[in-house]
């Protein structure tokens, strides 16, 4: 096929070998990583403050971080980076506060489970939860 049969608006011509040009050097600035000290914009962790918010939610340190995620991405829309980079940085320390927290309520919720099927199986005997001695051999389980 010949391109000088078709008709191309004057900018949507194809590029003949003698039309291209070799491109100069091209340099990417890698600076900064997704959120860093350095000339990028501040990350606003909201998928993770939706996560903690919706998970278990301790003295509502996933609903704080939720707040300060949303005005963070809020100050990144209008160009006050600073401050968006603030209410980033408390987003952060909540995440990871709710983030701990909730992985620690199921951690303690199955080491004492654990503790109780062991005390209970190296006891001898029953105990009679409702009968005289019920409480006091059920707080026995607990003291070392």
């Amino acid at each position: 096929m010949d391109n000088h049969s078709y008709n191309y608006p004057s900018d949507c011509a194809p590029l003949t070998k003698s039309a291209r040009k070799p491109a100069g050097s091209t340099v990417v600035n890698m600076a900064g990583g997704g959120g860093g000290e350095g000339t990028c914009e501040p990350r606003d962790y909201l998928v993770w403050s939706l996560c903690n918010t919706l998970y278990v939610n301790f003295c509502c340190l996933g609903f704080m971080a939720l707040i300060y995620s949303i005005k963070a991405r809020d100050q990144k829309t209008q160009g006050n980076l600073q401050l968006a980079q603030e209410c980033s940085d408390k987003a952060k320390w909540y995440n990871i506060l709710a983030a701990g927290w909730n992985l620690l309520v199921p951690l303690l919720a199955v080491v004492m489970l654990v503790l109780l099927l062991v005390h209970l199986g190296t006891s001898q005997g029953s105990f009679d939860f409702f009968g005289e001695d019920g409480f006091q051999n059920f707080m026995k389980l607990f003291s070392w």
